[in-house]
């Protein structure tokens, strides 16, 4: 299989979210070897939240990440934190990419970053790129090596890797209703009924916690690079901005939120996050049903799950919305997102007048 046409190719960087090349390249050269030939910078497209580029110096490649122009919320775009989590994470779980240095002198970009190595490898982003393989069986054989690896995530010694103070399982479940649920209000732009009743519903079906884990909290398919000699082999995990210790079956259900199937409405289909509705995968019962396999865990309501996942990724959307509807941001794919986080809420309410996943 071609890793060309499935890697993200990056491109110039968007107006507005120019880095200043002359400042960045004479930090990096004071802190890290080997860099001496000439910086050229470009931004990877994809994505909605924290700025990733590519920084080459000759044959050197390097991954830049910094929060996005206009964000306010510290603590889903603290680069600090992510970068030691990848400190910590790495000698453990080496499918991250080797974080190099973390830079909180604003002076340099006009915000913090981060610098790491570039994994190269296959990213499935939300379209089938043109000759494709991704047959039923290769993606029957993905979306299992997808569920494993997340229980591998969640079984991991997060105390011996450092990372205990991460975050508090304790009360997690409630702590993340209650939060995205504020979250969702300090943001809003448009009454949406869906959304309204989704947050009173999950407040009275709390479930008890879980045991907890380390949480990625947005596991998907476009945040994974997977090898290009067999597509089904992961070997990194990216964006591991939200990362914490909590409840790994609310980790189980962002990933759910984003499980789109070629059953669901024809509106949720056109959501198009990822390609789990290609024939082959898994379905979202069928995740489920394996991960409870895989981990020993007991699910219990995994419509509860399922719903959460879709409220956050409601109030993601929205936050990113509101970010444009203040003209903090000018990036025209956030145009769109108002419906996106109704749809949301449509998909939720099936799914709880339903009962089902």
């Amino acid at each position: 299989m071609e890793e060309s046409s499935f890697i993200d190719q990056p491109r110039g960087v968007r107006a507005g979210e120019e880095l200043n090349e002359q400042n960045l390249a004479s930090y990096l050269r004071t802190h890290l070897p080997n860099l001496e030939a000439a910086l050229t910078v470009k931004q990877f497209p994809s994505g909605f939240s924290n700025l990733t580029y590519l920084l080459k110096f000759g044959d050197r490649q390097l991954v830049l990440r910094r929060p996005p122009i206009g964000a306010k919320i510290k603590t889903a775009h603290d680069m600090g934190r992510e970068f030691r989590i990848l400190s910590h994470l790495h000698p453990v779980y080496p499918k991250v990419p080797e974080p190099l240095l973390f830079c909180e002198d604003e002076t340099v970009i006009g915000a913090p970053f981060y610098v790491m190595e570039r994994v190269r490898g296959i990213i499935l982003r939300a379209q089938s790129p043109e000759g494709s393989e991704l047959t039923p069986q290769t993606m029957r054989r993905l979306s299992r090596a997808f569920v494993e690896n997340l229980v591998e995530i969640h079984a991991i010694d997060y105390r011996g890797a450092g990372l205990g103070d991460l975050g508090s399982p304790q009360g997690y479940v409630h702590r993340q209703i209650e939060g995205w649920t504020k979250r969702y209000y300090n943001a809003q732009t448009d009454d949406v009924r869906e959304i309204d009743q989704l947050a009173d519903w999950l407040r009275t079906h709390l479930p008890h916690d879980s045991p907890g884990a380390l949480i990625h909290n947005d596991y998907k398919y476009d945040n994974l690079v997977l090898s290009s000699e067999d597509i089904a082999r992961v070997i990194a995990v990216l964006d591991w901005e939200m990362a914490t210790i909590g409840d790994p079956l609310m980790d189980l259900g962002t990933t759910l939120g984003y499980w789109v199937e070629s059953t669901d409405s024809e509106e949720w289909q056109r959501s198009g996050f990822v390609l789990t509705r290609l024939p082959g995968n898994l379905s979202r019962k069928q995740v489920v049903d394996y991960y409870a396999e895989k981990s020993g865990r007991e699910i219990g309501d995994a419509t509860f799950y399922y719903a959460y996942g879709l409220l956050k990724i409601a109030v993601i959307v929205q936050q990113i919305y509101f970010r444009y509807k203040q003209g903090l941001t000018t990036d025209s794919r956030f145009a769109g997102l108002g419906s996106l986080v109704k749809a949301c809420g449509r998909q939720a309410e099936r799914a709880v007048e339903g009962g089902i996943i």
